[in-house]
């Protein structure tokens, strides 16, 4: 039997009701408790690495769960990581890059109800993810979500109560699990020794954009971190306004060694800055870059990724259109 190490993150999955409402509360030994068969798939050995509602997860989190699977890699033949669905995706993201290249799955998993609920999701869902961590073909970072496999890089969660949480966003899913058995559509070669990373920069922005967004939000943002992502506007672009200000305050600070990354708020096909005059001119700023088809999380995560190890700026740019786990694709 494949040998797995569960690490417990809290979330709903492992929330029990207070007079506050749900709050985490159960061990991964309990919640194994709850689902029997699953020692029957794999032998199982666990790990409390937090007990927190997902709201509350930092890079901080990220950079623990990644230095514990780092300490454990050698000893086990998967990890499923239990964890709160509302920053499940950012998690997976972070982890796609703290932890590159490995040849065993990294099963991230949880609920829309908690376990002890009659209706809960929770338990297909934790079957589903072992069935996974077990497999041979699943190398990488994955979430395992009512029966749908979805690379770590492409996921989202774009459904706040239903049983289908998660979507893979720009990229097919990776495969399905159907009464217990994987049906594997795409595989991903991993390599003998993965790369670990132990540091993020954690001083990474973001700026959803309204019509009428007043310039100096920006320039609160650009003054006080070393990078904002901007989510824009369809296929991307800023405002001009009658001063154009956006523009002058991005080629300010990318001139002064800060970064802006543009995407958009449309979930679906991408950015490309050169198809309208709002967006072209951008192509030209020193140190702006496009997420083109990765996701708002993944550029979060990956720039932190980045910045922890250079602010040479075109090794920054080299580093954000490598493709990692499949995060970019569609890049001009």
């Amino acid at each position: 039997m494949k040998k797995i190490l569960m690490l417990g993150m809290g979330g709903t999955i492992a929330s029990e009701p207070t007079e506050n409402g749900l709050a985490p509360a159960m061990t991964p030994e309990q919640l194994l408790q709850q689902v029997p068969a699953i020692s029957q798939i794999c032998q199982v050995e666990c790990r409390t690495l937090f007990a927190i509602d997902s709201t509350d997860v930092t890079p901080r989190h990220w950079l623990a769960a990644a230095k514990a699977i780092q300490e454990a890699y050698e000893d086990y033949d998967g990890f499923v990581l239990s964890h709160g669905t509302d920053t499940m995706a950012y998690t997976a993201a972070a982890l796609s890059y703290l932890i590159q290249g490995g040849r065993k799955p990294i099963i991230l998993t949880g609920a829309q109800k908690p376990i002890r609920f009659a209706d809960t999701d929770s338990r297909i869902n934790l079957t589903d993810a072992f069935v996974c961590a077990c497999a041979q073909e699943m190398a990488g970072v994955y979430i395992v979500f009512n029966g749908r496999v979805i690379l770590g890089t492409r996921a989202r969660k774009t459904r706040s109560k239903s049983f289908q949480a998660f979507s893979s966003i720009n990229y097919p899913y990776v495969a399905v699990v159907q009464d217990g058995r994987l049906l594997q559509y795409i595989r991903r070669e991993g390599q003998e020794e993965p790369v670990f990373a132990q540091k993020l920069d954690e001083r990474v922005g973001l700026l959803k954009l309204v019509p009428g967004t007043d310039p100096a939000l920006l320039e609160f943002l650009l003054e006080r971190k070393d990078a904002v992502i901007i989510e824009s506007f369809g296929v991307g672009g800023l405002p001009t306004y009658e001063d154009g200000r956006f523009g002058k305050l991005i080629r300010q600070y990318t001139q002064a060694g800060k970064f802006v990354i543009m995407t958009t708020q449309v979930q679906n096909e991408g950015s490309d800055l050169t198809v309208y005059s709002v967006g072209r001119p951008l192509k030209d700023c020193e140190n702006l870059m496009e997420t083109y088809d990765m996701t708002t999380e993944c550029a979060l995560a990956k720039l932190m990724w980045i910045l922890g190890q250079t602010r040479d700026s075109q090794q920054v740019r080299e580093l954000f259109y490598h493709p990692v786990a499949e995060d970019i694709l569609l890049r001009t």
